[in-house]
């Protein structure tokens, strides 16, 4: 086999792994809060801990990749993942699957902030797009899978499974891409930025306690404001400091290309406005007004996988003859139409009905991905792509998990913290009041349509440029 279908096909195996992790817990999670007895708080920091700690050490790791090998790295990603699936699965309560979580996440961030170098350096500029593309296709795959396997799995072997099923595809891609994968980009000097680090994880995990602690009244509301704001103010910190040192992990630097700062941006708005779907409808739909389970509410979300993966490489090999601009904006229109269409949800829905606006946001999804991610990448020179892909992805993640925390700080403006607990718990029989939480639904949803409107503007008025080789 050539080489670049080689690594096309190992780092496709590794992001399909990681983005089966995404979904399998989400799709899980009512069952897991109720096996273990666990808090809501305790619900909610089991997904959020894990974005947490991928978009706190994307950039160092993205930038030990230039320094030390993207192979080397990645490497060391698969065993680290495959390592902390097999420890969730031992989890005795919610605390520990919390820790075991950012076990996964450290080895996530590994393998998300090389995967992308890896496959610029091995394909040629006219192909890149139809790698990219066909990539994009694990993450979507792991997500139609994620939905499916993780409800069948839940629904029959216990939630237990859905950790260790990543076990033999951990090991397998360990096994092949220590054997196959060589280092083509070039390794260059540098440290690690400490200072940047900590006002990044700071201002993170200050800005996420508060929109999570706050609404459960843990806090009280000057110390839930102080915490938002002083987190916020970390992170402005954070960039203003990487700004001025001379081998910053967030290379402020590659904002001075247009391609990569409006790429960047409409990537950074679109997680915000599609980073907590998932989540939100796996509530709903097994929660108290639908009462599916796992696995029924896995297949009625298949809609927005599967377009995803239908889109993603078509969009991204037209790209490479016809240009990105179209199906970025195209992209980014259809999703905010499907978010538009989901405001008007209801509190029982067939699948028919849910059916049109999940094809849209998915199709759209996956008609912008691949295509955004090219022309981001292709605008960098060679030897900066392991860190401009660490700081790409790092804003899909912080765009998901602040696209997290403020659903749930939007849902607890509307519903009591009563039937909150019966929704995040699996307690259904305790759930007083559905116009609520279906009301804030619709609220997360719009916004999320005007998000997406807003992140077409960049895209409208940028020029192409030449890719770099």
């Amino acid at each position: 086999m050539e080489y670049k279908w080689i690594v096309l096909t190992n780092t496709t195996l590794a992001i399909l792994m990681a983005s089966l992790d995404a979904n399998i817990v989400i799709i899980a999670l009512p069952k897991i809060s109720s096996d273990l007895h666990a808090s809501i708080l305790e619900t909610i920091w089991i997904v959020l801990s894990y974005g947490l700690v991928t978009t706190t050490v994307l950039l160092s790791f993205g930038r030990l990749a230039d320094m030390f090998g993207r192979v080397k790295l990645y490497n060391l990603g698969l065993i680290v993942f495959t390592v902390g699936s097999a420890l969730c699965g031992f989890s005795n309560s919610g605390q520990e699957l919390i820790l075991f979580r950012i076990v996964q996440a450290l080895g996530a961030a590994f393998l998300f902030s090389n995967s992308a170098a890896i496959l610029t350096d091995a394909f040629d500029v006219k192909e890149r797009g139809k790698a990219l593309g066909l990539n994009q296709v694990s993450i979507v795959v792991g997500s139609v899978t994620g939905l499916v396997l993780g409800g069948l799995l839940t629904d029959t072997l216990g939630w237990r499974s859905i950790f260790w099923v990543n076990v033999p595809i951990g090991v397998f891609g360990a096994i092949w891409s220590h054997v196959k994968l060589r280092e083509l980009g070039t390794k260059t000097g540098g440290r690690i930025d400490w200072i940047g680090n900590c006002f990044l994880a700071s201002g993170l995990i200050l800005l996420l306690l508060g929109l999570t602690l706050g609404p459960l009244q843990i806090l009280s509301e000057i110390l839930e404001l102080l915490m938002i704001f002083g987190g916020l103010a970390l992170l402005m910190l954070f960039v203003f400091a990487e700004s001025k040192i001379d081998d910053p992990m967030f290379d402020v630097k590659l904002f001075r290309l247009r391609i990569f700062t409006t790429g960047n941006f409409s990537v950074f708005l679109n997680a915000i406005a599609r980073g907590a779907l998932i989540l939100i409808m796996t509530f709903y739909l097994q929660g108290p007004t639908m009462k599916l389970s796992a696995l029924e509410a896995g297949l009625y979300l298949i809609p927005v996988s599967f377009t995803m993966a239908t889109f993603g490489p078509i969009s991204g090999w037209l790209s490479d003859k016809y240009g990105s601009k179209f199906f970025i904006i195209g992209g980014l229109l259809t999703s905010a139409v499907g978010f538009l269409m989901l405001t008007r949800l209801q509190s029982h829905e067939s699948f028919s009905h849910l059916l049109i606006p999940l094809v849209l946001v998915g199709s759209g999804m996956g008609m912008f991905a691949a295509p955004n991610r090219t022309a981001v990448m292709n605008s960098v020179p060679a030897h900066r792509r392991g860190t401009a892909s660490g700081m790409t992805t790092t804003l899909v993640t912080l765009g998901n998990i602040l696209s997290l925390g403020l659903s749930f700080l939007i849902i607890t403006q509307t519903v009591p913290i009563s039937d909150l607990e019966a929704i995040f718990t699996g307690r259904n029989a305790d759930f007083t009041n559905a116009a609520n939480f279906v009301n804030s639904i619709h609220v997360i949803f719009f916004l999320s349509a005007a998000v997406l409107f807003g992140s077409i503007i960049p895209s409208i008025i940028e020029r192409p440029s030449k890719p770099q080789d």
